[in-house]
This record gives structure tokens, sequence and C-alpha cells, in this order.
């Protein structure tokens, strides 16, 4: 049954990107931006996809099943906070920017080699989080068809880059769509859960006590090492920045960002929910596929077959998103701005669809290097919080910050995060954000009041 489902819901996830890439896909513009069409409803189902993926599914689980409740709400809270900031502040100036990328809007205020550096630095942090979600797919292959761990993330790899290939941001925002079901399935799953437990009471009760308190055991720098990353990054999120493009006006951009903070809290709500259900039915399982394993053994078939489908289809779309967003890196940041190799219309399509293909191949050959989800999930947030999310703020928010300024803070974020990450190898436990995000600040703040700032014309155009 569970295996039945699977294949049924992937095949309807390759029809839609079948039919969006021949009756919507003409030219780069329609691939990258989705030709600026999308309602609010596409809107906010993509953006939710997007950001409920491998990180909530699979690193989300592992750290609520070793953490529990309490903890788990500063682990969510990053999305429904950044979103609100963006309602307020962001949604409607990304809209209206006449760039498609993040390094673009950061080059029309502080020029081209910062527009290199930080979609070098996008690469990084992006291939990363494609990785995981190759990772957290491929485990839950395994679970639902017996393969081998390492031939279900070739297999996810394979559909996540043929789905990014075939329709670009139109097709992936229409299978995010699909993907909305996890709403449907998780609300059934629930009070069947929550039956075997005894109710919520005895299943707080049933949790082991150091989970009973509002840290899960972790310090208060720890607990906010794992609030700021997730946070920061949906801050200044590049597929964020393309879905308000992709909108088809500011306010349907500012109504899909509310629609992002009320979904965002319903669904981490529910997984968090879940997972510490599932500790108390199967407390001895791996910690990060208690989500796959309540699916597989502790619901009723149609059910649990009904929750892994959708578990896995979030899972395809975040990789989705985030191949064609670094793939739009990859030729209008690295080889259209840098190169000036012409990547618009037909040609500007095809080079976007080689770019996705070199780019899961990278990601895929990346995930060896983290021992865990949660391990690369952090790093490739703390690498994108700590170094553009500060630039890609000020160039929206601060007019006085000056290109010396944004350079100094892009490198000076992206090195120090690989230097306490990978040198240091994260003294006392802390997330490099905690470090990384300070000195980028300074640094950008520091160098911009002593340099001389842009004309008010140029500042104004982002």
């Amino acid at each position: 049954m569970h295996a039945l489902f699977l294949i049924l819901y992937i095949l309807l996830m390759i029809g839609v990107g079948v039919y969006f890439s021949r009756r919507r896909v003409h030219d780069d513009s329609d691939f990258i931006v989705a030709g600026r069409s999308l309602s609010t409803l596409v809107l906010t189902a993509t953006l939710l996809a997007t950001f409920v993926g491998s990180g909530s599914i699979v690193g989300g689980a592992s750290f609520i099943f070793q953490h529990g409740p309490g903890a788990a709400v500063f682990f969510f809270a990053g999305t429904p906070v950044a979103a609100l900031i963006v309602y307020f502040l962001l949604a409607a100036r990304m809209r209206r920017s006449r760039a498609t990328t993040i390094p673009g809007l950061i080059e029309l205020r502080f020029g081209r080699a910062a527009r290199t550096i930080a979609s070098l630095i996008i690469l990084l942090a992006y291939v990363g989080i494609v990785s995981y979600q190759f990772t957290g797919a491929g485990h839950a292959l395994n679970l639902a068809f017996g393969l081998p761990v390492w031939v279900g993330v070739i297999v996810a790899a394979l559909i996540m880059i043929g789905l990014a290939t075939m329709g670009g941001l139109v097709s992936v925002a229409y299978t995010d769509y699909l993907s909305a079901i996890i709403f449907v399935s998780m609300l059934i799953a629930l009070p069947l859960v929550l039956f075997q437990t005894g109710g919520l009471g005895e299943m707080f009760a049933a949790l082991p006590a150091e989970q009973h308190s509002w840290f899960g055991g972790l310090s208060g720098f720890q607990i906010l090492s794992y609030f700021l990353p997730l946070f920061l990054l949906i801050l200044g999120d590049q597929n964020l920045f393309q879905r308000f493009a992709a909108a088809r006006d500011p306010a349907t951009a500012r109504r899909a960002a509310m629609g992002l903070v009320i979904a965002s809290v319903v669904c981490t709500t529910l997984i968090t929910l879940l997972v510490c259900a599932t500790h108390v039915l199967f407390p001895d399982i791996t910690p990060s596929t208690a989500l796959m394993v309540l699916a597989q053994r502790g619901l009723p078939d149609v059910v649990g077959a009904l929750l892994l489908a959708s578990m896995v289809a979030l899972l395809l779309t975040t990789g989705n998103s985030y191949l064609l967003s670094s793939a739009a890196n990859l030729t209008q940041d690295i080889l259209g701005g840098l190169m000036k190799v012409e990547v618009h219309d037909q040609r500007g399509l095809l080079l976007n669809r080689l770019a996705v293909v070199a780019l899961g191949v990278l990601a895929y050959a990346l995930g060896a290097f983290f021992p865990s989800v949660l391990a690369m999930q952090m790093y490739a947030y703390s690498m994108y919080g700590a170094a553009i999310t500060p630039v890609f703020l000020a160039a929206l928010l601060w007019p006085r910050a000056t290109p010396s300024g944004a350079l100094g803070g892009l490198i000076a974020g992206g090195a120090m995060t690989l230097i306490w990450e990978i040198a240091l190898g994260k003294p006392m436990g802390w997330n490099s954000v905690l470090v990384a995000m300070p000195v980028a600040v300074v640094v950008m703040a520091s160098v911009s009041l002593l340099s001389r700032p842009k004309p008010a014309s140029i500042t104004e155009q982002a």
C-alpha cells in the first residue's frame, strides 16, 4: 500500500512537470520566475512546501525526538517570525525589484564584485540544502521499498533533477501546490496517534524527563544557535525573493507572506506532536526517521501511505526549489553577470537546465561529507544567514551601506562560518551563525561608515 501510493504520487508530480514544461515554459523568464503569474494560493503553497522539507521532516524530527516539544518551539519559530517581518517590511519591495536573484539585487546597490561573491556563497549554501533533501528522500524510499539508502538517494536525486529541469518554477510551484496534501494527512493522523498514546497529557508525561523543560537539555546559547539559522535563512532567502518576483503583483506577494506565517505554524505544530507521539510509541528508532516510521508502523495503511507519500513529495519539491534557485545564480549571476554570456530567451532556458543537472550532481557528492541531515542543515542555513542575509537587508533597508562594507560583510560572514564549522569544529556545540553573523554585521557596518556612500539615485534602484 505504501509503495503503491508513493509510486502514484511521484508519477502525478512528474506528469504535472511534463505538462507545464510543454505548455507554460518558453524562455528563461518562465523558467526562473514563472512569467510573474502566480496567484496567492499557489504562491502560499509553494512557499510552505519550500520551507517544510527535509529540514522539518528529517532534521526537525531528529531535533524534536532528542530534545522535546519545548525546544521544538524555538527550532521552528524562525519561519513564522521571519515571514511576519517579510510581510510588514520586505514582500512588496521584493516584488517591485527589477532583479530576479538576490545577487542581482545586491549588484544594484553594491556593484558587480559583491554580486559575484554573493553568488558563490549562495551556491555553497544551496547545494548543501539540496544535498540533504536527497538524503532525506533516500531514507523514505528505503522504508517504502526496502531499497538500500544509497540507491534511494540516487533515485531521489534523479527525480528532483528531472522535475526541476523540465518545467522550472512554474512546474515546481504547481507540484508544491499538490504537496499541500500533507496538511490533510497530518490532520487525519494526529487523533489516531494520540488515541494510541492515551491523549496529549499522557503523551507528554511519557517523554523523557529532560524533554519536559523548554530547552530540552540545551543551553540558552545552543537554543539560539538552532533558532537563528532558519530565521536568517528565510529572512533573506532567494527562494522567497524569486517567488515574490513570480507573484502577479505586490499585493499578492504580501498576502502569500501572511499565508506562510499561518500555514507554517499549523504544519510545524502537527510535526512536533506527531514526532512526540512517535517517541512514546517507538522510543528505540533512529530519531531522523521518526515520521517515516510512524507512517509505516503506527497508522492504518491508507493514512500511513498518504502521510509517507506527502512527506516524500515535500522533500522532492524542496529539492527542486533550491536546485532551480541555485541554477539561476549560476546562469544569471556567474555566466551572465560576471562572464557576460548571453543567458536570455531560448539559450538561457537551455543553460538553466544544464545548470540544474550540474548542481544536482554536485549536491549528491556533497552528501557524503556531513554525518547527518541535521548537521548539513545547520551548516547550510548558517552559511546563508551569516553572509547573505545581513547584506541583502542592508541593500533594501539601509541607505548608508556601501559597496566596500557589503564586500567586507559577505567575506567575513562566509569565512567565519567555514572557520567555525570546519577548522575549529564548532566549539562548545554552538552553531557557527552565533559567531559569524555578528562578525559580518560589525564588519559591514564599520566599513560602510568609514567609506564614501553611493549617490541616492543609485541607492534607490534596489
